[in-house]
């Protein structure tokens, strides 16, 4: 997966978030895709970057990445 795909992936979840979950949706996305943004060999703050997001969710995706050694996603995303 290449750095635009990562991007338009996080400005997607981002942007389609639920009212006050918008930092959970961003964590949410190091955590599905913390393998796809270490082999990307891009940093993570060019993906956000390229998201068009604000810069300050660098750390929380770092954030996801890290819990994403603990954590299983459950699927149901009501």
């Amino acid at each position: 997966m290449n750095d635009m795909e990562l991007a338009e992936i996080l400005r997607g979840m981002y942007n389609n978030a639920r009212r006050n979950e918008a930092v959970c949706q961003v964590n949410l996305f190091g955590i599905l895709y913390a393998e796809e943004l270490k082999n990307s060999g891009c940093t993570i703050k060019h993906i956000v970057e390229l998201s068009g997001i604000q810069s300050g969710y660098v750390s929380e995706i770092s954030k996801g990445m890290k819990l994403s050694r603990y954590v299983v996603p459950r699927g149901d995303q009501e």
